[in-house]
């Protein structure tokens, strides 16, 4: 049904299934217009996730979604929310706990995957922390979802990413979640089988 509604020659092949995994997620042809990546995206999960790299999770949900037995390489799918230390790290500092999660993300984000669906605070602090010279990940799949923050953490993404050459997946404007960023991660793996 999706192939018979969606225009989806405007995409280039190695992304179509990626895009219809992201529309049926979702339940909305139309947010085919929104979707934006960088013309390596694919071609960089796929290298990553053949070569193990972790999947970092801003939230259950997101790490939960993912289909494990497609990773191709028994990928690690860490989701760092729920740790006493990020809960601690957070209050002591004064900021969310998703930004805290990144922040512990960062020794290990060089090479690896990122799937935010739920915070753009999370988004947010990736991006700081990118630009304070930490490693960038492979891959950065910013689908966080909402009315405060979402869509201008992800243009701010698109700026940011293409400005530093850092492949990315998006969907602008205020729709996202945890399913979509789960979709996407899944569409790569299989990408990557």
């Amino acid at each position: 049904m999706i192939k018979e509604e969606a225009d989806l020659s405007r995409f280039p092949s190695e992304f179509r299934p990626l895009v219809t995994r992201l529309l049926h997620s979702c339940g909305m042809i139309d947010l085919q217009e929104q979707i934006r990546f960088h013309p390596k995206a694919m071609e960089q999960g796929i290298r990553a996730l053949s070569q193990g790299a972790t999947v970092f999770c801003d939230s259950m949900m997101v790490s939960k979604g993912i289909i494990t037995r497609h990773l191709p390489s028994e990928n690690p799918v860490q989701c760092w929310i729920e740790e006493t230390s990020v809960a601690e790290r957070a209050q002591m500092e004064g900021i969310t706990r998703s930004m805290a999660a990144v922040d512990c993300w960062s020794l290990e984000l060089e090479g690896s995957l990122v799937a935010i669906g739920n915070a753009p605070t999370a988004l947010f602090r990736l991006l700081e922390i990118l630009e304070e010279g930490v490693r960038p990940p492979a891959l950065i799949l910013g689908f966080p979802v909402g009315f405060v923050g979402a869509a201008e953490s992800k243009q701010l993404l698109e700026v940011e990413a293409s400005r530093r050459n850092i492949p990315y997946i998006t969907v602008l404007g205020r729709r996202g979640g945890s399913a979509m960023a789960s979709a996407a991660v899944n569409a790569i793996a299989i990408g990557a089988a």
